[in-house]
């Protein structure tokens, strides 16, 4: 599996935890992670584009 394959896991898999979550602190952390994940598919998006 490749990095870029391996960041959309882990987004879909953050993103359907913290739904399933129930106290603030651990929802907060998933869709920051969710949100970093995001962040280097687009920068890796941006350079493929280039």
């Amino acid at each position: 599996m490749d990095r870029i394959e391996y960041l959309k896991e882990q987004l879909a898999r953050a993103e359907r935890m913290a739904k399933g979550a129930f106290d603030k602190l651990t929802i907060d952390r998933l869709k920051s992670f969710a949100a970093e994940c995001r962040e280097e598919l687009a920068r890796n998006d941006a350079v493929k584009a280039a």
